[in-house]
């Protein structure tokens, strides 16, 4: 059985990085699955996995770095801290003009039953797109 710090980091590094294996969704999340990302949830494995590939089409060639990750004592919670790069092709409703971008972020997992059950996320989303001129 793996740690929660072990879910996390196999999620970022094979659903999130190059070459992406969105399937593996399916095992690493529950049924009930919840994003909360920009105020706004997708609930469910299958919207999840959706939501996903929506912004991999916009983000090419993506790769998470984990920068730091630490688990509650009872193991319910991790937190990481991470960095996502890619090529932009409309990333955050930038115009798609295929430059190497990267913003950095914070996720707070739930852990349940062995799975990832909830995900928060905050993102520099705002300050990638000042950075790019419209």
């Amino acid at each position: 059985m793996k740690t929660g710090k072990e879910l996390v980091l196999h999620f970022w590094n094979n659903v999130w990085s190059h070459p992406y294996d969105l399937d593996l969704i399916d095992e690493l999340m529950t049924e009930d699955f919840i994003i909360t990302n920009a105020g706004q949830h997708v609930h469910g494995r299958k919207q999840f996995k959706e939501w996903v590939k929506g912004f991999q089409q916009k983000m090419k060639q993506g790769h998470l770095e984990n920068v730091e990750i630490f688990e509650s004592a009872d193991g319910t919670r991790v937190v990481s801290r991470w960095i996502y790069r890619g090529y932009n092709h409309g990333i955050f409703d930038l115009p798609a003009d295929g430059k190497h971008v990267a913003f950095t972020g914070t996720a707070v997992w739930e852990i349940r039953d062995n799975k990832l059950a909830h995900n928060w996320v905050e993102r520099s989303a705002y300050e990638l797109s000042k950075s790019h001129p419209r």
